[in-house]
């Protein structure tokens, strides 16, 4: 059974108490937003931050821009969501829509990549990879470019409408809708060809989807990154929630070990009250400052914290000021802590959080993984679908023979051309003739198909009725593909039904 621990101030109140204080002397159901001017930082955590930020910045916008020879006639953008030829192209990589299992397996390696990343690390994902925290701290540092630092944002926001304060905020909504439809921009250029379609933008020429969608990716980029920031966070996310059923007691999440800390006091209170033997906690509220979602760490674990270990960077800051140790606010676990306060001996190791849950997850996430390579790796390169006509589904011939109507569609999946031989078997005796090929039934053709493309074929297939089952008979179609120097160089097989008459 889990300990619970209080680690809630009895000086302070939690931000849930505050509120419903607020709305009770408003008399309104709603609180409205109180506005987080978050306080520059520096430290390991924050630099930590800042690169993965660059990486998912760099990579974003640089992508639509890497060029990909795939030959004659192929799009040679590296990464392409090509919707008007259904294909999606990664690199080395292509998929066609029949293949989207594919992107399938893909979508669920990253839900278990982000269940493995929250059970061993809390909201991790939400402190430094998720695209709204990579935004808004990039719009933040836009506000402190522009406008400064949290006293000096704060400051301007109390201050008269003047023709300083209107310019630095004109330049600031600029340069947000800049990002803003940037972003938006480089988001539509997955979808086509990129210097063609930028092109097609400047000159009025793109189509209206292409607009349509700028204006809204980045309207909505604009607002989520802008102005509404932490409540998407808070109130849109549904992650806070699901992640709870991901933690557990040995998860590693951002901790105010307030047996440490308290009773906290600042230096005054020191002076004032020798009597009382004060925590490592001096009350400078810079924890609290620095918090991109306005919260105070001290009060325990809230919804809102999305562990970014901002505040860790900022208390071990004022540590090394008053010459106490770091660690007053760091990543640690419930068992650990629940160690400290019951006075056992912390022994905090890997194990903590390598543990059994986390290897399923991992075991579960490699062996997607492994099969998604493999089976990417080792596909067939060409593909068949038989079609069985429905009306008739058998035609009875002047000279007694039954026939029965298929489309067979042959899909070549790489660059060149190539000979495809066609045979059936199954049924004795049957030939079968294609529509557009001039000659005589026969059990075996060979027909050409370009690369990258797929052939549609009309084919009849004849047989004795005296030969075949009273009820269904198998008819098998088997597809070899053909090298250049005349040899097989893939096969695969598909069997369908070949109708009667029932007796």
């Amino acid at each position: 059974m889990v300990e619970v621990v209080n680690t809630v101030n009895k000086d302070t109140k939690p931000a849930a108490q505050k509120q419903a204080h607020d709305q009770s002397d408003t008399g309104k159901m709603y609180a409205a937003r109180r506005k987080v001017y978050p306080k520059s930082v520096s430290g390991k955590f924050r630099r930590m931050k800042s690169i993965i930020a660059f990486i998912a910045l760099a990579v974003f916008f640089i992508t639509p821009w890497l060029r990909w020879d795939r030959g004659p006639g192929m799009p040679d953008q590296a990464v392409l969501i090509d919707l008007a030829h259904r294909r999606f192209y990664i690199f080395w990589i292509e998929i066609w829509p029949q293949e989207f299992y594919y992107v399938a397996a893909l979508l669920i390696m990253a839900g278990i990549g982000l269940f493995i990343l929250t059970a061993m690390f809390g909201r991790a994902w939400c402190g430094y990879g998720c695209w709204q925290t990579v935004w808004t701290d990039l719009f933040m540092h836009v506000d402190r470019l522009i406008e400064g630092d949290r006293n000096a944002q704060m400051r301007l926001d109390k201050a008269p409408w003047t023709a300083q304060k209107i310019a630095k905020r004109v330049i600031k909504y600029a340069i947000w809708a800049i990002i803003a439809y940037g972003t938006s921009l480089t988001f539509t250029l997955y979808f086509a060809d990129a210097p063609t379609l930028v092109k097609q933008i400047f000159t009025g020429q793109a189509p209206s989807v292409a607009y349509s969608t700028i204006a809204i990716m980045g309207t909505i980029t604009l607002v989520f990154a802008g102005f509404m920031r932490e409540q998407v966070c808070i109130y849109m996310c549904p992650w806070p929630r699901i992640q709870g059923a991901m933690v557990d007691e040995d998860t590693l999440m951002v901790t105010y070990n307030d047996w440490r800390g308290e009773p906290r006091g600042s230096k005054r209170d020191h002076k004032k009250h020798p009597e009382i033997s004060y925590g490592d906690c001096i009350d400078c509220g810079l924890c609290h400052a620095v918090c991109p979602t306005g919260i105070d760490i001290r009060d325990g674990q809230q919804l809102a914290c999305i562990t970014c270990a901002l505040c860790i960077d900022a208390c071990d800051s004022v540590m090394e000021k008053i010459g106490k140790p770091h660690g007053l606010i760091s990543y640690s676990n419930l068992s650990t802590y629940n160690d400290h306060t019951t006075g056992k001996d912390v022994n905090f190791t890997w194990r903590s959080f390598i543990r059994p849950r986390t290897l399923v997850y991992l075991t579960v996430w490699t062996l997607i993984a492994t099969a998604l390579f493999l089976h990417l790796t080792f596909r067939d390169r060409l593909q068949i679908n038989i079609v069985h006509d429905r009306n008739p589904l058998y035609t009875q011939l002047s000279n007694g023979e039954l026939r029965n109507g298929y489309t067979v569609r042959l899909l070549n999946m790489q660059l060149e051309p190539r000979i495809f031989r066609i045979r059936i078997s199954g049924l004795p005796g049957a030939k079968m003739t294609i529509n557009g090929i001039d000659k005589p039934p026969a059990e075996v053709f060979e027909v050409p198909v370009a690369g990258n493309k797929a052939r549609a074929l009309k084919i009849y297939v004849t047989a004795d009725p005296d030969k075949l089952k009273p009820d269904e008979n198998e008819l098998t179609f088997s597809i070899e593909a053909l090298g250049k120097d005349g040899s097989v160089a893939e096969k695969t097989q598909k069997t369908t039904v070949f109708a009667v008459p029932r007796k």
